[in-house]
């Protein structure tokens, strides 16, 4: 079996390829690739695979733009940060998805599932992923932003709404919120959970260690090796956007 994975996030792509092997180590991966473009272009020159993994977020677009520009003549698995109620329409339309961290188990019955899949395929009938891939878009666009978060200082309970939060921040294995008012939060939140839940048009995951508000930046600069650099409104060391994310970021950043 050939398999192309989709993925921006290099640790993330390694990882379900290693899942993959050590499910079957007959597998051949033909291609890893982290962008829409990239693999449109792939797609269109290259041989069919037998299976393709597609992150949904990808660091210029959507992995449903894919589907706009070209033909995808293979069965697609998704992979995703998003939780399993926003998932549904990929489950009633039996295509399957895997749900980041990715098991072992998870990607053992992504396999099982693959043979449902198989007669629509050998119709080409890209239609049948088309549709999915759109309702599953719109399952995710209608799940509600979380809009505000309960936090603790010393014995208190605190309500911060989203609106006045800078940014989240991974340092020292935890996950803190930044209030506009400089002061910090510890949340019992991954920074993955957190990319899924905040209205997108407010927040931006700028890389691993940090997801910004729209009003916490001052400036955006160029930065060595086609990154960008964002100063931050609460005067904190700058941040850094990851060059697999630029792209991505100036169309967020433009609206």
């Amino acid at each position: 079996m050939k398999v192309v994975i989709i993925e921006d996030e290099a640790p993330a792509a390694e990882r379900l390829s290693d899942l993959i092997k050590q499910y079957d180590p007959t597998i051949d991966i033909v291609a890893c690739l982290d962008a829409v473009q990239e693999a449109v272009a792939w797609f269109s020159a290259a041989k069919p695979p037998d299976l393709a993994f597609f992150d949904i977020q990808l660091a210029d677009g959507l992995s449903f733009d894919i589907f706009k520009q070209c033909r995808v003549p293979c069965p697609v698995i998704f992979t995703t940060a998003y939780d399993e109620y926003a998932l549904r329409a990929f489950k009633v339309n039996s295509i399957d998805y895997l749900l980041k961290p990715i098991d072992a188990e998870d990607l053992r019955q992504a396999f099982a599932k693959l043979e449902t899949l198989k007669s629509a395929f050998v119709r080409n009938d890209n239609s049948v992923v088309l549709h999915t891939m759109q309702e599953a878009i719109r399952a995710l666009q209608q799940q509600p932003a979380k809009n505000r978060f309960v936090v603790k200082s010393g014995a208190q309970l605190i309500s911060v709404p989203a609106e006045d939060i800078l940014y989240f921040f991974h340092e020292d294995k935890i996950v803190w919120l930044r209030r506009n008012d400089r002061k910090k939060y510890a949340v019992d939140f991954t920074l993955d959970q957190l990319e899924s839940a905040l209205d997108p048009a407010l927040f931006f995951r700028l890389n691993r260690q940090m997801i910004i508000s729209f009003p916490a930046i001052t400036a955006v600069v160029a930065h060595a090796n086609s990154r960008l650099k964002i100063k931050l409104a609460d005067h904190a060391e700058p941040a850094i956007v990851s060059r697999e994310r630029v792209g991505a970021f100036r169309v967020w950043f433009g609206g």
